[in-house]
């Protein structure tokens, strides 16, 4: 891992199934969607929010759980059915005014090759496919859903330097 490159990180891009949450899919018998979203994962994104680096999420499906769970953390950048997730990558680098380089993506599968390839960071989950696996830059210890954002989280916060001031008040 390039510590230098982690070092520009300004935004975390997210994708959802397969890296938010463990990829299962349930239904309930109603046939609402349901989604189980790990709450170590969420704590820290709003540890990496209180320290001015935002997060967004890029999905091909689309859920009201993931709604939900973007008002609870406070995402405001939501694209759900991104079947061509570059495009909403783009327009996320033109309404934040950001770089490539400034942008870490969080992928599983195929569908993220194309934003895991133009990062400046990519990262992908232990669990993710082979061809992820080949195209990043780290692969988490942590599975998708089990702690996986919150350990890149913490890398980008302790590589920013951001760490000790964010968690201050824990201690």
């Amino acid at each position: 891992m390039d510590i230098e490159k982690v070092r520009k990180i300004k935004l975390l891009v997210l994708d959802v199934d397969g890296v938010l949450t463990d990829g299962s899919v349930v239904y309930s018998d109603s046939g609402e969607e349901l989604k189980f979203f790990n709450v170590k994962d969420g704590h820290g994104i709003k540890l990496l929010m209180r320290a001015g680096i935002e997060v967004a999420f890029i999905t091909g499906r689309s859920s009201q759980a993931l709604e939900h769970r973007a008002q609870d953390l406070g995402v405001r950048i939501v694209f759900q059915k991104a079947l061509q997730k570059i495009e909403a990558y783009e327009e996320i680098l033109k309404i934040k005014n950001l770089r490539d380089e400034e942008i870490c993506v969080m992928g599983d599968d195929l569908p993220d090759l194309p934003i895991l390839r133009r990062c400046g960071f990519p990262v992908g989950v232990a669990d993710s496919v082979e061809e992820v696996k080949r195209e990043v830059d780290y692969v988490t210890i942590q599975e998708a859903g089990q702690g996986a954002v919150r350990e890149v989280c913490e890398i980008i916060l302790k590589a920013t330097g951001r760490w000790e001031a964010i968690t201050a008040r824990y201690f």
